[in-house]
C-alpha cells in the first residue's frame, strides 16, 4: 500500500521560508509523477507545483513562480517543496500526491494522497 507523508509545515512570517517534504513508501517512487496541491479555507484544492517522473521537469502555477521550487530525490523516495518569500495568501493545507506512470496537472488523475500539512503565513 502506497503511503505519502508530508512534513515541514508550520507558522512563518510573511517573507519567510519553509521546506515541505513528502516521503513515499510502499510503491515505486521513480515512476510517480508528483504534485503539491493546497487548499485554503473556503477554497478549492489547487495544484501548486508538479514534477515529472520521466525527466524531472518542474511545473508551477503562476502565483508561485520564482518563489517555490519543487525537487525530487528518487534515492530517498521523497519530493520537496521549497517555499520562499511566503505571503499570507499562501496559507493553506498543503498536500502531496502521486500519479503512477503518467504526467498530469489534474487532481482527478492522481492515485495517492498524503494527509496534508498546515502552512500559515502571518502578515
Amino acid at each position: 500500500q502506497v503511503q505519502l507523508v508530508e512534513s515541514g509545515g508550520g507558522l512563518v512570517q510573511a517573507g519567510g521560508s519553509l521546506r515541505l517534504s513528502c516521503a513515499c513508501s510502499g510503491g515505486t517512487f521513480s515512476v510517480y509523477h508528483m504534485g503539491w496541491f493546497r487548499r485554503a479555507p473556503g477554497k478549492e484544492r489547487d495544484l501548486v507545483a508538479a514534477i515529472t517522473w520521466t525527466d524531472g521537469k518542474p511545473y508551477y502555477v503562476d502565483s508561485v513562480k520564482g518563489r517555490f521550487t519543487i525537487a525530487r530525490d528518487n534515492a530517498k523516495n521523497t519530493v520537496y517543496l521549497q517555499m520562499n518569500s511566503l505571503k499570507p495568501e499562501d496559507t493553506a493545507v498543503y498536500y502531496c500526491a502521486a500519479a503512477e506512470g503518467i504526467v498530469t496537472m489534474t487532481a482527478l488523475f492522481y492515485d495517492y494522497w498524503g494527509q496534508g500539512t498546515q502552512v500559515t503565513v502571518s502578515s
